[in-house]
């Protein structure tokens, strides 16, 4: 029957019952349900996740009918853990859960997209010229080339083919490296661990091209500098089901059960085992309903939160009582023992660098690097010793470096912590701590207190090879810089919580509003479960307390907490610092690949905070001076000069690394050296000095030193990350733009020392700029060439967490839709065009090289006492040593593709490592020989094993890292042990015949192997927690005293006050005064702008989502407290306009009692394309959440050549932190769409 008589005859017909008249038999046609049934009928399921920097790394079922994806569900097969744990799934959220929305939607892009106005020119020059010449014919017309750039951002994009568009890129690489030189040729993508493949294919064909590889994790401002500082690692965590060991959880600024959702179980079920729980937030958020106690400080406040809970743990754990575990934790495993000079300043003492062994006549002994060797009294003997562990040991004596309890010499020995016994000084004298809380800001309150804090210390006098000298214990030191009164005497010291003296609880209720019985009630509850559990106390953190300009006091406060309660390296403790999917498991196997070590060393690295703010220019609009953050008790000395001097002296001294490098073209340079009959090295260093040649840091606005072409892939740089939007579009793009300050140039402020001042700032540095993406991202918008992506859900990867241990893999569960190309085929159609491309003007190069001061090499120890920079004439430029390392690489171009598919001869010769050790890997390449394949014919890479496929690509990452290859570990741990005199490859010789491949990643998320490149465990018996190796094993942290640090001795240090964990308030970046003018006559507030991550989206990822925008507003909002929206005449919903001198947004105000008086919240990250009007203040399409936003350099973050303080990619380096940006923010009478006609297309001047 037919749907319609059914529906006509539903009343006649017969009916029969069943069931006592419950049932009821009907003749109804059933075809009805067929619509639903098929929705739901599928062909095939894939294992695949999502390539989003979420920290999730969730497998999804990926479900495909006809060779469509239809939907994706969570998959349940993860391994078990251990029978005491919660199991890791079901894992995921409602954002993935919505991903495949993107795959055929409008947003997605489907072909090749170019610039119409540079396709016409490219086009018109080709009937005439071969590649290379077509292009330069554009570059180098000014008329021609400002004919496209000024056009960036509106429009105008044409569909192309793949075989134009590569050509087109090919040649204006190749044009850019013989003109200029390959390393102004960048490439950004972050987040490797994400899908690393896809990663390690651009980065791949950057480096074979001598490209510099950009850095992410600084620039996102998720690098927290404390973490090198303290432990000479960047942010090695514990996995999420080590919450549930915990006893204590504090949640300070992360909010689990939003931005960790498919780990937050972990924290719940923590509780309900009996955990208490205590969030830290200024906003009642998603995770302060599960406190047992909120603590609300004021935002930016949380350094002095936290010093207030470590006076506490001293006081009553410390002092008045001493825990017995608590001071043998801290005496074996921190830098407590050692002894700390005293010099003078302006009649005080203040703490000077760590005392070393070279300081001392005969050394204590020790041959090998003395003056990388920290000392302390042993308690037994009462002698000065050189205890094992330090860096002078790593590098120097084999086998000692260790932290067993003996010296140099191979003696017994008990550190002594502190000299407070009247036999263990000599003298109680005043020492000098700088204090910060006292300065003036509009928005935060500080105390009356003087800069220097005088307090008293017991110390000893010793007789060293300069004279006599004052030395304290780290302990001593640390005691008296928390204000704590030990019987000693002397102001600013106090035994009464009460007492308003920094640091105690009665005086961080003023700065912070927390009050005081709440802090004493956290720092009871924290230690005392510590002690109780022996370190089971955790901190969970979010980057948020990261993003302030003083971040390392907000982190380094929480550090201090967590050592002084011996937390670290044990399980159900410890800091659990999350950020997006940092931990790049196989770190050591993707490497090769990534940056094809497999065939040239070293590569080159930039750090991207440095890179952008000198090349958008925001350098030249600098508000803040550095007399501003010096420190009272800073060392004798030049301490002027603006920021970016300080980052140039960094760059010149190795400290940094450089992009571009020289002015001159590298591969010029490497020519000029050999006609000259000189290495390389010594050519580059006669050249600096002598002046004949130049770093290109030095002055960053002259065309020589330009960045010229540019990659982004895997990032939304322009539309998320890009800290001083609006400064991207009017320096770097040259196109419209809404900067509303002026430079110091206009305003007639003092001009930087070491940098050229031009009074006509560039505007549109980049030639050319290529984004890969699979959606039509804000950054495509402002791109040259847009190249469309595959989705997560149709290419073959891995990726990697540190929330769990697992390894999974990205599946392609159908072919790239439309014309869309994973990564690794795009990388790999345009370095074939490049080969074919480039012998117009380039053969075999040789290209000069240089390379900062590494960490985990033996150039750490290069620089161990004063700062001397050539550049000033304080010394003579070495390489290595006193200023960058030369390394001349060879280029092959023409070969360029040949080198890209394959694995070249590096590995066998040099073999690989990481960290500082280094195995063979003979055995792992001729593994992937018979796994991928061999490339066949002649030339350099015959023989050599294939990487044509994604999948190739792959197994050349899973076969050489010890994570999954456990051949590998086995030998990686034997290397080490050689350095600690220890055995530790039983840590990894029970799987040591296990070899993870791919397609074992496919049928199921396989658990990674122990490995010496982290510090935690994978284990039957305990989680993987950080630090742990280092407590267990004892093996040092990667630190100058090979301990956790917790006074950082650098001469820069000392001189922004920054030795001890302080309290800085926010700067003021004067970025609201000048712009008072526009609000004059409107009711406004002025707020402090926050970034919070959040719920509807993975930064900007899903947030153009139909299915969240419907769960949110459908567009950008900022939240507010309903007192500040009072105070401007704001309701729900109210568009408002928010804006400084950096530029101005447009958004929906959210209206709420949760956010606290004097924030503005705006959620990163909305895209600038998705219902955004138009500013009033700007006339154009409101911004972005950057757009008021700026980078902020700090010199602290620019040492190098110093241990734990040197630079490593993603490791130590200057951020780009955002939140003490203050914004006028007023109601909208009137939204403009600005959907007229536009008027000239040309950048605003």
């Amino acid at each position: 029957m037919s749907q319609l008589l059914d529906r006509l005859t539903f009343f006649n017909r017969k009916r029969e019952t069943f069931s006592e008249g419950h049932g009821l038999t009907t003749s109804e046609a059933r075809d009805w349900e067929d619509g639903y049934r098929k929705r739901w009928q599928h062909d095939k399921i894939v294992r695949s996740t999502h390539g989003v920097n979420c920290t999730g790394s969730c497998s999804w079922k990926i479900y495909v009918k006809g060779g469509i994806i239809t939907w994706e569900t969570q998959q349940t097969d993860y391994p078990r853990t251990r029978p005491d744990l919660p199991n890791h799934e079901p894992r995921g959220c409602p954002r993935g859960a919505s991903y495949s929305w993107y795959i055929y939607s409008a947003q997605r892009l489907k072909y090749p997209l170019i610039r119409s106005r540079l396709v016409r020119l490219w086009r018109e020059a080709r009937k005439s010229m071969t590649p290379v010449a077509a292009w330069a014919s554009i570059v180098e017309d000014p008329a021609k080339r400002k004919h496209y750039t000024s056009i960036r951002g509106h429009g105008g994009f044409i569909r192309a083919d793949w075989e134009e568009v590569t050509e087109i890129i090919a040649a204006a690489n190749a044009y850019t490296a013989k003109t200029h030189g390959p390393d102004r040729i960048i490439g950004f993508s972050p987040i490797p661990a994400m899908s690393m493949v896809s990663y390690a294919a651009g980065s791949r064909y950057l480096s074979l091209l001598g490209g510099p590889c950009m850095s992410f994790y600084d620039w996102y401002c998720d690098l927290p500098p404390s973490s090198p500082m303290t432990w000479g690692e960047q942010t090695d965590v514990p996995e999420s089901a080590d919450w549930y060991n915990a006893g204590f959880i504090m949640l300070w600024g992360s909010n689990v059960p939003q931005t960790r959702t498919p780990d937050a179980h972990f924290m719940t079920e923590a509780r309900y085992r009996g955990a208490k729980v205590s969030v830290v937030s200024p906003d009642y958020a998603e995770a302060t309903k599960f406190a047992d106690l909120w603590l609300n400080p004021k935002q930016g406040t949380d350094a002095a939160l936290a010093m207030a809970i470590g006076h506490v743990i001293l006081r009553e754990y410390h002092l008045d009582r001493q825990v017995e575990y608590f001071e043998d934790y801290c005496r074996r495993y921190s830098d407590f023992p050692m002894l700390v000079r005293l010099v003078e300043k302006d009649g005080v003492l203040v703490p000077e660098r760590l005392l070393r062994a070279s300081d001392l006549k005969g050394n204590l002994g020790e041959k090998a690097n003395p003056e990388w060797k920290s000392v302390a009294f042993d308690d037994a003997s009462g002698e000065l010793v050189a205890p094992l562990g330090s860096a002078g040991f790593r590098w120097g004596d084999e086998g000692k470096w260790n932290l067993e309890e003996r010296d140099g010499q191979g003696r017994d020995v008990k550190l002594r912590m502190t000299s407070i016994l009247d036999r263990d000084h000599d003298e109680v004298l005043e020492v000098g701590f700088p204090y910060f809380g006292n300065r003036e800001h509009d928005h935060f309150k500080g105390t009356d207190h003087p800069d220097v804090l005088k307090r008293h210390v017991p110390v000893r006098e010793l007789s060293l090879k300069d004279g006599k000298a004052f030395v304290a214990t780290v302990f001593d030191l640390f005691c008296a810089n928390y204000g704590l009164d030990r019987g000693l005497g002397g102001d600013h010291v106090s035994r009464d919580y009460t007492d308003n003296v920094p640091y105690t609880p009665a005086w961080a209720e003023r700065i912070t509003g927390v009050p005081a019985e709440q802090i004493i009630t956290v720092a009871r509850e924290f230690a005392s479960n510590a002690e109780a559990t022996k370190g089971k106390s955790m901190v969970i953190l979010g980057a948020g307390l990261n993003h302030w300009f003083h971040m390392d006091m907000n982190y380094r406060g929480i550090i201090n907490m967590l050592v002084m309660c011996g937390c670290v390296g044990q399980s159900g403790g410890g800091w659990s610092h999350y950020v997006g999917q940092e931990k790049l498991r196989p770190q050591t196997g993707w490497q090769p690949l990534a940056f094809a070590l497999d065939w040239g060393r070293p590569p080159r690295h930039m750090n991207s905070t440095s890179f952008f703010y000198a090349h958008t220019d925001q350098w030249r609009y600098e508000t803040v001076e550095v007399e501003e953050i010096l420190s009272p008790t800073a060392p004798k000395g030049d301490w002027s000069g603006a920021l970016i001097d300080y980052n140039v002296r960094a760059e010149r001294m190795g400290w940094l690394p450089s992009a571009p490098q020289l002015k001159t073209n590298p591969l010029e340079v490497a020519k000029a050296a050999k006609a000259a009959g000189m290495d390389a090295k010594d050519y580059v260093a006669q050249g600096l000095k002598s002046g004949a040649l130049e770093m290109s840091c030095r002055d960053p606005d002259d065309p020589a030193n330009w960045p010229r072409n540019m990659f982004v892939w895997r990032s939304n740089l322009l539309g998320s990350s890009g800290k001083g939007h609006e400064y991207f579009l009017k320096h770097l793009l040259g196109t419209q733009h809404g900067v509303q300050g002026k430079d110091l140039g206009e305003t007639g402020a003092v001009k930087p020392q070491d940098v050229v001042w031009h009074d006509d700032a560039p505007q549109g540095k980049l030639d050319l700029l290529v984004t890969l993406d699979f959606r039509m991202s804000t950054t495509c918008v402002y791109s040259d060439i847009v190249l469309p992506t595959a989705s997560w859900y149709e290419k073959d990867d891995l990726n990697t967490s540190d929330m769990h241990p697992f390894i999974h893999p990205l599946s392609a569960a159908v072919d790239p839709v439309w014309e869309s190309k994973s990564d690794w085929e795009i990388y790999k159609a345009i370095a074939k065009k490049f080969s074919e491309v480039a012998p117009e003007v380039l053969g075999v190069e040789e290209d000069v090289v240089l390379t900062p001061i590494l960490h985990d090499t033996a150039g750490e120890i290069a620089q161990p006492f004063d700062v001397e920079d050539w550049g000033k004439g304080q010394t003579e430029p070495v390489p290595g040593r006193t200023m960058p390392n030369v390394t001349v690489v060879t280029r092959d171009y023409p070969n360029l593709f040949n080198r890209f598919t394959a694995l070249g001869p590096l590995l066998d010769k040099l073999g690989n490592g990481g960290k500082g050790i280094g195995w063979n890997t003979e055995h792992e390449v001729e593994l992937l020989r018979k796994l991928n394949g061999t490339v066949g014919g002649e030339g350099a890479t015959a023989g050599a094993a294939r990487i044509d496929s994604a999948i190739d690509a792959a197994e050349v990452i899973l076969s050489l890292a010890p994570e999954t290859n456990g051949e590998v570990a086995v030998k990686a741990w034997s290397a080490l042990s050689k350095f600690t005199g220890r055995d530790h490859t039983h840590l990894a010789l029970p799987k040591e015949d296990e070899k993870i491949r791919f397609r074992d990643i496919q049928a199921q998320p396989r658990k990674i192997i122990s490995s010496p490149t982290w510090s935690g465990l994978e284990s039957e018996h305990v989680c993987y927690n950080a630090g742990y190796t280092n407590v267990h094993e004892l093996i040092p942290w990667r630190t100058l005293t090979g301990r956790q640090q917790l006074y950082q001795d650098h001469l820069w240090m000392r001189a922004f006050g920054e030795g001890f964990c302080v309290y800085r308030p926010p700067i003021d970046t004067k970025a609201v005064k000048p712009m008072l003018d526009k609000a004059e006559g409107q009711e406004h507030v002025i707020l402090n702008f926050i970034t919070p991550h959040q719920k509807w989206g993975i930064h900007s990822t899903y947030t153009d989502n139909q299915l969240m925008l419907t769960l949110s507003r459908g567009g950008p909002i900022v939240w507010m407290s309903e007192i500040d929206a009072a105070k401007a005449g704001i309701v729900d919903n109210d568009w408002v306009e928010a804006f400084n001198t950096n530029g101005a947004l447009v958004a929906r105000a959210v209206v709420s009692q949760r956010m606290k008086e004097g924030t503005l919240f705006m959620y990163h990250a909305q895209e600038k394309i998705v219902n955004v009007p138009g500013s009033p203040l700007t006339g154009q399409r409101g911004g972005i959440h950057n757009s008021v936003t700026r980078a902020i350099l700090k010199p602290t973050h620019m040492i190098g050549g110093y241990v734990q303080q040197s630079y490593g990619f993603n490791y130590y380096g200057t951020v780009g932190s955002n939140r003490d940006e203050f914004v006028i923010v007023r109601r909208l009478d009137k939204v403009d769409w600005l959907e007229g006609p536009m008027g000239q297309l040309e950048a605003a001047e």
